[in-house]
């Protein structure tokens, strides 16, 4: 099969196509054709050493990626929930090694979903780790309810474009931030209000914030202290950069959480229901061609990407 393995840490350059032999799958996995895959910021943060690349560094090879849309081609002994022609999708090993970047990928059935009928494969690949974060983020640490008041930071991101339809599925009043080019798309999410943050400092504008999902982390903590009210949430999702988030929210008298998303079947059938019944959409920005690997990865790198970046096999 082919795939695309990392040679080593650092640019794009260390992408490479390989020929490599078709997994074998353990008896609770089954062997998933790859039709689509995505592109997330941690593949990339990955790639140039930082993100999860420690837990990689001492596999040979190494192939990136979690997120994938397919056909099943073989169902493990003990797998009884899909079976050989089920289309399915997920978010697989994640915080592992998930090798999506492939043809072919064995995955435990239990990281993944079947996917649904009025979702094409490009569409099913994106909504993979950032709506599993979204949903993770909003349920189980925000605990978001009817009502809140919820900020949502780069909302017209990968995580956050997802965010904005869960939450005001959840019955939240959401402000979204994004540059003034993505307002009529953070609007159509459903977004309540539009803040460029750009135009104008935030705290001029926003205030008695409830809950804040930050995208972004470092000195976003701090300003995000400023809009929210006392006894305030705020959840910072960006690895390395938000290692401070529970002490400088608690001098403050509010509560700062880090979550890490993690693979769940279970999760990811919940986001299949949601798309099926048209609450939540995802948005792909481009499509890339398997061999455009290096152009997928450079267009999520730019930060210039409102929704999801795919590559189709």
């Amino acid at each position: 099969m082919k795939a695309i393995v990392l040679t080593g840490f650092g640019g794009v350059e260390n992408l490479r196509f390989r020929e490599l032999p078709v997994p074998g799958i353990a008896a609770d996995e089954v062997l998933v054709e790859v039709k689509a895959f995505s592109i997330n910021p941690v593949d990339v943060k990955t790639r140039n050493g930082k993100g999860i690349a420690g837990r990689l560094k001492d596999f040979d090879p190494i192939i990136p990626g979690w997120d994938i849309s397919g056909i099943v081609k073989q169902a493990g002994q003990s797998v009884t929930v899909f079976k050989p022609g089920d289309e399915v999708f997920g978010m697989i090993n994640f915080p592992g090694h998930g090798k999506a970047y492939a043809q072919y990928v064995a995955a435990p059935a239990a990281h993944l979903a079947v996917k649904p009928g009025n979702i094409s494969h490009t569409e099913a690949a994106a909504a993979t780790l950032a709506a599993l974060t979204a949903l993770q983020d909003l349920r189980d640490a925000l605990d978001i309810q009817r009502g809140d008041k919820l900020l949502v930071h780069a909302a017209a991101g990968g995580v956050g474009h997802f965010a904005v339809q869960i939450a005001k599925h959840l019955g939240a009043e959401v402000i979204g931030t994004a540059s003034s080019a993505n307002k009529d798309f953070v609007s159509g999410l459903g977004a309540d209000r539009f803040v460029d943050y750009r135009l104008q400092p935030l705290p001029d504008v926003i205030s008695n914030v409830d809950k804040v999902l930050d995208t972004i982390g470092g000195d976003n903590i701090e300003l995000s202290l400023q809009l929210m009210k006392p006894g305030g949430t705020i959840l910072s999702i960006v690895s390395g950069k938000n290692d401070q988030v529970q002490e400088k929210a608690a001098a403050k008298g509010m509560t700062g959480l880090t979550l890490m998303v993690h693979s769940s079947g279970e999760d990811q059938a919940k986001i299949a229901r949601l798309m099926e019944q048209g609450i939540v959409k995802p948005h792909v920005y481009k499509t890339y061609a398997f061999d455009e690997i290096a152009e997928a990865h450079n267009q999520v790198e730019s930060g210039r990407t409102a929704g999801k970046v795919v590559v189709t096999v």
